[in-house]
């Protein structure tokens, strides 16, 4: 305990000073005429893009942006809509606290844009005021006319209107395990936990003796939600799957009688990925039925054809390993026969959505560091790619006139919304969210490379340069190695509000940024060979890609870093010590630093199983595996400065694994910082938080990448 109060003393401290200016000095801004840079204050100004919907005749698209104050460290969300016929967009709802699951449906009272939302809390309202709960709302978007369909204790979550608007499905935290105090109730304030069980606490937040049940009510003739039927009674286990599932997990069918919903209910589920496909009829008069019984890994995602023929859902073949190949199977409804649509396809079929005519679907796929939209027939499986560029696309939905609504993001800049072309991937823009802001930025360039592995493969790295580089000029440019988490998630062209590869090069750094092995769009192959090799291959091709680099006449060999987050986190333990002398600094997030206390402490033990092999008592040859790659065995190489981010709410990677590994630098005498976040999970959330994230992150890279005319004179805490 003691420990601990030093150390939230000292993020306290830490925070106190970065908010007074005493450790960091205030972020130039551009001058009239001028052009900014991007800086961690102005990443928290940009619009984030959320959900998308169309109207049901196709001329309308209503879209939410969540905007942040850093001032009030919260955030807020507005309503906009679009009309497709002169691209006016007008503000609808402004200001909530939150919206969310939006679904325009045709009713017979006309069209209604449905949703979920948590009102903003009233100007003058006082700090013991009751505040708005989520609840579920009917927009009349002719008229602007708002109907709270629901006023439910405690607020709903997932909602979802059936076709018609007449049913809404929704779920609620329903009690089913009892406290200790309930179990000795002559002992009320009796603080503690009687655990039986694992999963006791998962991601960033304990059990709450709680289950997250699918609910279904009747819309009355006064236009608001009746009882709600619990269609999972009694069953302890949760829909969505958590952490992080959401309504992609259940679907209404076509006629609005029955509604397929994933579920994972299994006796050891920390050893487990088997989810599965249930249907149930919403009066809840049959048991549920799994349709997916046969799949042992995750089986979730189902969505049902335009015509009620077919029932589509995604499926994880192998039993344990959750970053499997993410197939699609389709299942007859009148024969109850299914099969595997993407046979011999060597990549992953992400999010399925039908189209039109019950004849094909699109789905979102990794592919050569970007995400691309593909087509899938039903009739024999033959795929074909819709979209095409330097893009991470992302399917809404279907437009009229054979469009589909998408996303676009790249590493510059985030998401829009665009309209694409079934026939030949053509795309319009439709939304400028951050126009305002990026018409006045400097902007980075990002280059594609190859660079060849220890092993004779070919390694695909994105690399980022900064806004006036100059490749022949004489300068030379210091040199961040991205080390990706996961550990198998692409490096794509995603936009991070924290692992930022815009504002690294606008800070002066060039990035690269390898899809080393393990990373999905490169074949199943490449993916899988993470698994039971932490310390292998992988590590290699970071070192390699980092040579490729440095050996470049422009970039600065003395003065490159490594930084990371969970398995990148893990990689930038790895290196320091195993690396040699190549890096001048270290910055490790939620980073695993000791595989056997990591086994002990973690949650979903199925994750740790799969990729180190299970238990390290199991057998001398696994525990060998665990001492062979696990970075707390090599601690005596340790020399490079190292900053270690954690957060005390992040049971995936406990904080003790960062503990460990700032111990370990300090013991050593090797130049450390912790940044603790006591309550932050395995992300960072808040928005004051993120900042600070981003100014003790570039202070700590800046001290020893960068002269001190580049960046100014460093300052230090103390403890």
């Amino acid at each position: 305990m003691k420990l601990q109060k030093i150390i939230l003393q000292a993020a306290w401290c830490l925070a106190l000073a970065s908010a007074l200016g005493c450790i960091f000095a205030t972020p130039a801004f551009a001058q009239d005429g001028q052009k900014n840079r991007m800086t961690p204050e102005l990443l928290w100004k940009l619009g984030r893009l959320g959900e998308a919907v169309t109207s049901p005749d196709g001329t309308q698209i209503a879209y939410t942006v969540r905007r942040y104050e850093l001032e009030k460290d919260q955030g807020r969300s507005n309503l906009h809509v679009i009309s497709m016929v002169d691209l006016k967009d007008t503000t609808t709802l402004k200001d909530w606290s939150s919206i969310g699951s939006l679904d325009w449906i045709a009713t017979k009272d006309g069209e209604r844009l449905f949703f979920e939302g948590t009102p903003a809390p009233a100007q003058d309202a006082k700090e013991d005021d009751e505040k708005p709960s989520n609840q579920a709302w009917s927009l009349d978007v002719k008229t602007g006319n708002i109907t709270q369909l629901t006023s439910i204790k405690d607020g709903i979550a997932n909602f979802k209107v059936a076709p018609g608007g007449t049913k809404l499905a929704f779920t609620l935290d329903i009690k089913l395990d009892q406290e200790p105090n309930e179990i000795y109730p002559d002992l009320p304030k009796a603080d503690a936990r009687i655990i039986d069980q694992l999963m006791f606490r998962h991601w960033n937040s304990w059990h709450d003796y709680k289950y997250s049940h699918l609910h279904v009510a009747v819309i009355g003739e006064n236009g608001r939600a009746g009882e709600a039927i619990d269609l999972m009674k009694g069953i302890k286990a949760d829909c969505p799957v958590p952490p992080f599932g959401g309504t992609e997990q259940f679907n209404w069918s076509p006629d609005a009688s029955e509604i397929a919903f994933t579920l994972k209910n299994v006796e050891k589920w920390e050893a487990s990925t088997n989810s599965d496909v249930f249907l149930i009829n919403v009066d809840g008069s049959t048991p549920a039925r799994n349709i997916s019984e046969n799949g042992e890994g995750y089986d979730n995602n189902p969505v049902y054809s335009p015509d009620g023929k077919y029932i589509a859902y995604s499926s994880m073949q192998r039993a344990g390993f959750e970053s499997d190949r993410n197939r699609i199977i389709l299942v007859d409804r009148a024969t109850g026969g299914s099969k595997e649509l993407t046979v011999g396809l060597d990549q992953n079929a992400n999010g399925p959505i039908w189209l039109p005519d019950s004849k094909s679907l699109v789905f979102v796929s990794e592919r050569n560091g970007t995400e691309q939209i593909f087509k899938i027939e039903i009739e024999n499986g033959s795929t074909s790619p819709i979209s095409k560029g330097r893009f991470n696309w992302h399917a809404f939905g279907n437009l009229a006139s054979g469009k589909l609504l998408v996303s676009r993001t790249d590493m510059i800049r985030p998401a829009e919304l665009y309209t694409m072309s079934l026939t030949d991937g053509s795309d319009a823009r439709l939304t400028g969210i951050n126009d305002d802001i990026y018409a006045n930025l400097e902007l980075p360039t990002i280059e594609e490379r190859y660079v060849e592995a220890t092993d004779g493969q070919k390694i695909h790295c994105w690399v980022i340069h900064p806004p006036d580089f100059e490749p022949k000029a004489e300068k030379k440019w210091p040199l961040l190695t991205y080390c990706q988490g996961g550990p198998q998630g692409q490096i794509g062209q995603w936009f991070s509000y924290r692992w930022n590869f815009h504002l690294m090069a606008a800070n002066g750094y060039i990035v690269v940024a390898p899809n080393r092995r393990g990373l999905p769009g490169f074949g199943r192959q490449w993916n899988d060979q993470i698994s039971g090799d932490w310390g292998g291959q992988a590590m290699q091709d970071i070192l390699s890609a980092t040579d490729s680099m440095t050996a470049e006449q422009y970039v600065d060999k003395d003065h490159v870093a490594a930084v990371g987050a969970s398995f990148g986190g893990y990689t930038v333990y790895w290196l320091m010590g195993n690396s040699g002398n190549r890096f001048c600094a270290m910055v490790a997030h939620c980073g695993v630093f000791n595989l056997e206390s990591m086994y002990g402490a973690t949650e979903e033990l199925f994750f740790v199983n799969w990729d180190l092999g299970g238990p390290y008592w199991k057998s001398d040859e696994i525990l060998a595996k665990y001492r062979e790659f696990s970075p707390n065995r090599f601690i005596q190489n340790w020399k490079t400065p190292l900053l270690v981010i954690h957060g005390q709410r992040d049971f995936r990677v406990p904080v003790t694994q960062g503990m460990e590994a700032f111990t370990a630098a300090k013991v050593q005498d090797v130049p450390a910082r912790f940044l603790y976040f006591p309550d932050e999970g395995h992300w960072v959330m808040k928005p004051q938080n993120g900042v600070l994230w981003h100014r003790v992150f570039f202070d700590w890279l800046d001290r020893f990448c960068k002269s001190p005319t580049d960046h100014g004179t460093a300052k230090t805490t103390g403890n």
